[in-house]
């Protein structure tokens, strides 16, 4: 049996991952693969348990090494429960967020060195990495209008960052696709919401 695919998409708050998300899924199952929407943190009972631990509560309730290890400790229970089970019978994977956001927001945001990360990513998830990872980008001022409306009941952890933190996000995610270009595109995340599906599935038409 062929192995399925692997597909993250990640980007900073507000740029529409989660909607992408849907409308990727269904246009791939519309061809007739199968197709397993996840996220991160979470995506497996374990991974979903550490996620409340970490989305909830204020924004210095962990240090960025202790976000590192817990984020590596869900990350770990989701590909081992979720992600590899899919991917060796066959099955698309596509995941909001992976690894490379623990290395854009607890390495470009909290400081936490690439090396560090990627070996906690060794040991907890054997090193997987996506087959395509799509970073979505927003002009500042867009993403934060578009993360007041989505945040008007109140902001999590992640989306209640200072504004300072959010630039580094943004520099740290373009330097990691910049450095990989064999597995990371760009997309322009400002266009509407259906451009932006059409433009990720034509970089997919080949493996479709």
């Amino acid at each position: 049996m062929t192995r399925g695919r692997f597909i993250t998409l990640e980007g900073g708050e507000g740029v529409g991952k989660s909607t992408q998300l849907r409308a990727l899924t269904a246009a791939i199952a519309a061809r007739g693969v199968e197709v397993v929407a996840t996220r991160e943190p979470g995506g497996s009972a374990g991974a979903e348990a550490i996620r409340g631990l970490l989305m909830e509560g204020s924004d210095d309730r962990w240090d960025a090494r202790s976000e590192a290890l817990l984020f590596a400790a869900a990350r770990a229970d989701h590909v081992a429960r979720t992600i590899r089970p899919a991917l060796d019978r066959g099955a698309w994977v596509l995941c909001d967020r992976f690894v490379d956001s623990s290395r854009a927001y607890q390495g470009g945001g909290g400081g936490i060195t690439d090396v560090d990360l990627l070996a906690l990513h060794g040991f907890g998830s054997q090193g997987l990495l996506p087959d395509r990872t799509f970073l979505l980008t927003l002009q500042a001022d867009e993403a934060a209008e578009r993360l007041a409306v989505r945040d008007a009941g109140g902001a999590d952890r992640m989306g209640s960052k200072p504004a300072d933190y959010q630039t580094r996000l943004a520099a740290r995610f373009l330097e990691m696709a910049a450095a990989e270009p064999d597995r990371w595109r760009i997309v322009d995340a400002g266009k509407p919401a259906e451009a932006v599906t059409d433009a990720i599935m034509s970089q997919l038409e080949s493996w479709l």
